[in-house]
């Protein structure tokens, strides 16, 4: 079932919630319909958050996750090693994020692509600058929501590991699992391996 994305700046509120995907997947897993899931996570604290409110912020973005990983893929994120659990986790961001895909595969994985390591405040400026060009959509939002933004896109870089430390410019070169990189080149999804920095 292909979703037909649009821009959007829920990563605001969503960010990398690897833990809370996992509790979802583990959820599914035991045949629960996504009405029972959200009820259980709201009701039982299945995300262990200290207050209703970012529950109901994240939940939408985890629950839309959820439905971009297959079995296989789920296989893998609750039985493989952390590292693989981020990168599936990635993955299902840049799925449910047109946005953020885009710059991953413009910004972070084209310097990776050309052995550029450094991710510099000019590059994620331009970026955007760009994409407020192209959509009257990202041309509305308000400065602090894209300043807002911005720091959430470099908290999904460092969460997976792509950025070496929170407040650094330096990029890491992922290690992709080559079950991982099989599986998306067989379903079609080769474009999110290439955004990675493959």
């Amino acid at each position: 079932m292909a979703i037909e994305l649009q821009y959007s700046s829920s990563l605001n509120g969503a960010s990398f919630l690897l833990f809370e995907l996992k509790q979802v997947l583990r959820l599914k897993q035991l045949g629960l319909t996504n009405q029972e899931i959200r009820q259980k996570v709201k009701e039982q604290n299945q995300f262990q958050f200290n207050n209703q409110g970012r529950i109901n912020r994240a939940l939408p973005s985890v629950m839309r996750r959820a439905e971009t990983i297959d079995d296989t893929l789920v296989s893998l994120m609750l039985e493989g090693s952390i590292d693989i659990a981020k990168i599936i986790n990635l993955y299902a961001i840049m799925k449910t994020d047109l946005l953020f895909f885009e710059f991953m595969d413009e910004v972070t994985g084209e310097k990776l692509r050309n052995n550029d390591y450094l991710i510099e405040k000019k590059d994620i400026n331009l970026f955007f600058t760009y994409k407020a060009e192209q959509s009257e959509k990202v041309a509305s939002w308000s400065s602090s929501n894209i300043e807002k933004l911005k720091r959430a896109f470099m908290n999904v870089l460092f969460e997976s590991t792509i950025l070496r430390t929170r407040k650094g410019k330096e990029l890491n070169r992922l290690i992709i699992d080559e079950r991982i990189k099989n599986h998306l080149t067989n379903i079609g999804d080769a474009r999110f391996i290439r955004a990675m920095g493959e």
